[in-house]
């Protein structure tokens, strides 16, 4: 009986672990990529001359961002499933 609720209290643990590590993957990514946005928009505003490759760099960085959280939710995935 014991080990029935031993596993059962891990496998609730392990679902709460999976949804908050969803969250700070996400919460994380939505924080740097909106910091990307508004630092872009305010050099942008600063030098206009200077805006399409402050744009290209802003589309880059957000790109990696978006990559690495991509990689991290599969990971995430990947465990829930073993």
């Amino acid at each position: 009986m014991a080990m029935i609720l031993a596993q059962a209290v891990a496998n609730d643990f392990g679902r709460m672990g999976l949804g908050i590590g969803i969250g700070l993957i996400i919460v994380g990514a939505g924080l740097g990529i909106g910091r990307i946005g508004g630092s872009a928009v305010d050099a942008m505003s600063r030098q206009p001359e200077a805006g399409g490759r402050i744009q290209t760099a802003m589309i880059i960085a957000a790109a990696l961002i978006e990559g690495a959280t991509v990689i991290a939710l599969v990971f995430i995935l990947l465990c829930r499933a073993a």
